[in-house]
């Protein structure tokens, strides 16, 4: 939390805690300056430095962390709505404490028009409930007008915030399948997607909804069509939910995450689409976007960052300049190291799988492993299956690429009984895995016959009429590493070639 303080949030909790004279040598900032002053915690060095003993340590870094949070909550409630909102709550209760009344009321009249003007509609609900204790409870002389309204604000919310609801919890299980398995990899799993949120989602289509219930139906809709690889469609939500926030631009700050989250998905489905031009133009919008978003915070930063980066190795990939991807590699393990309590693990493993692909791409083979290792290794199997399952396969790839190819035939064994175990052989899969078997019985002159066949066999599912077939391909793109083999020429230069060819098309 310490380390977490801007300058000007250290300086206000300086103030905040020595306001009173007393509190200029007192233990709690002694506390803070001690841990402060440290890079790394060290409870030994703490002790050291502050005038506290061991046994009173624990309770005093609790109330150095509530005095850090309640002058963080004061230098905030100027720039976040919801603060500002349940500081005005806060004072609503403080005059009704006292009896005065109607001054309560006017305090909440005020917060309910700020919770309304930014679609806070359960804090909205809190204070309509609020005013209808006071009035039923006290003599207000408002009249039975004001009950009637107040009983229809209810009604509205109460239908508003349970239309909300069930669209955001459409949302989140559609994106926690996302982070569980990647797309969808089997017909069975497409049918139990489609019948299960294809009706939920049809019925909202055609009614006229809010600024949240049409984020949530967007963002539903967007996950939806993202895991069934229809990528067009994808495309097209997550533009609405850009445009929405177009339309709303007072929004940006107050949902900041999920502005962000919805442009990135954006950029994404352009990149799956293979739209270059757009790509790059979007790209630019989106660098604009942050700059008029500005710094709103720690979390916002690290969003904002993540998707530039991660949409700066998709343009590599698709020019197929990896030489020129290795020194972004830096600034985002730098980036990564200053917040890596704020990046999750599907962050961390995504990124790994992207700058492995790039070493891959560049012929740094042994770079490539490292990175895929990291995947590997990941003990939680519940987070990107996907990812874990490709990992393992381009790890076979970049083994035999880079001679480490002694333990190969236990490498396929593992790969293998894991694929299969994650219900992800398919294919492809099974092809790549059956040729790998077959390496050590084959000539140097018939390997390229081989690579030939093993092309051959692969290139129809790359435009499979089942999506989950061409699921492969969005992970490795094996059939430039098949023609780089075949020819006697990089990865790099093979997809350069497509790019150039790809490109002038358009």
């Amino acid at each position: 939390m310490v380390k977490s303080l801007t300058k000007a949030e250290k300086r206000n909790f300086k103030l905040y805690a020595t306001r009173q004279s007393g509190n200029a040598d007192a233990k709690f900032i002694a506390l803070f300056d001690a841990i402060d002053s440290l890079n790394e915690y060290d409870e030994a060095k703490i002790l050291k430095k502050c005038p506290v003993n061991k046994g009173q340590l624990p309770n005093m870094k609790a109330h150095l962390y509530r005095q850090i949070l309640v002058s963080c909550r004061l230098i905030s409630v100027q720039h976040s709505a919801s603060i500002e909102l349940r500081e005005q709550i806060d004072f609503a209760k403080i005059l009704y404490d006292k009896g005065l009344f109607r001054q309560s009321l006017k305090v909440l009249d005020k917060a309910k028009k700020l919770a309304l003007a930014t679609q806070q509609n359960t804090i909205a609900l809190e204070i309509v409930e609020f005013e209808k204790s006071i009035e039923i409870l006290h003599i207000t002389r408002s009249g039975t007008y004001k009950a009637e309204r107040l009983s229809k604000e209810t009604t509205y919310l109460c239908r508003l915030i349970d239309s909300t609801n069930r669209l955001s919890n459409i949302s989140i299980q559609l994106y926690g399948l996302h982070l569980k398995l990647g797309y969808v990899r089997s017909e069975r799993d497409l049918e139990l997607i489609t019948r299960f949120f294809k009706p939920k989602l049809d019925k909202y289509k055609t009614m006229e909804l809010s600024f949240m219930e049409q984020l949530y139906l967007y963002q539903s809709l967007m996950w939806y069509s993202f895991i069934q690889y229809d990528f067009l469609a994808c495309y097209k939500y997550a533009r609405k939910v850009v445009e929405l926030f177009d339309n709303h631009p007072q929004m940006r700050i107050l949902y900041y995450d999920q502005f962000l989250k919805g442009y990135s998905r954006y950029l994404e489905a352009l990149f799956l689409m293979r739209d270059y031009k757009r790509l790059k133009n979007t790209m630019v919008q989106y660098e604009q976007a942050i700059k008029e978003l500005g710094e709103t915070n720690d979390n916002a930063i690290v969003l904002s960052h993540l998707s530039l980066y991660l949409h700066k190795i998709n343009i590599h990939f698709m020019e197929g300049s990896f030489d020129e991807a290795i020194p972004l590699i830096k600034d985002i393990e730098t980036f990564a190291k200053k917040y890596s309590s704020h990046i999750d693990m599907h962050y961390k493993m995504l990124f790994n799988y992207k700058i492995a692909c790039i070493y891959f791409g560049s012929g740094n083979y042994a770079m490539c492993i490292s990175y895929l290792q990291k995947i590997i290794n990941t003990k939680d199997i519940k987070v990107r299956r996907d990812l874990q399952c490709f990992a393992r396969i381009l790890n076979l790839i970049a083994s035999y690429e880079s001679h480490q190819d002694y333990n190969l035939e236990y490498q396929i064994k593992s790969v293998y009984s894991y694929l299969v175990k994650m219900n992800d052989m398919h294919e492809v899969q099974k092809e790549m895995i059956a040729f790998l078997k077959r390496l050590n019985n084959i000539y140097a002159s018939e390997f390229r016959t081989e690579l030939k066949r093993l092309y051959e066999k692969l290139a129809p599912f790359e435009t499979h009429p089942h999506p989950y077939e061409r699921r492969p391909f969005f992970y490795l793109d094996i059939l430039s590493w098949l023609e780089s083999k075949m020819r006697g020429i990089s990865v790099a230069e093979v997809i350069q070639e497509k790019f150039r060819r790809d490109f002038s098309k358009e």
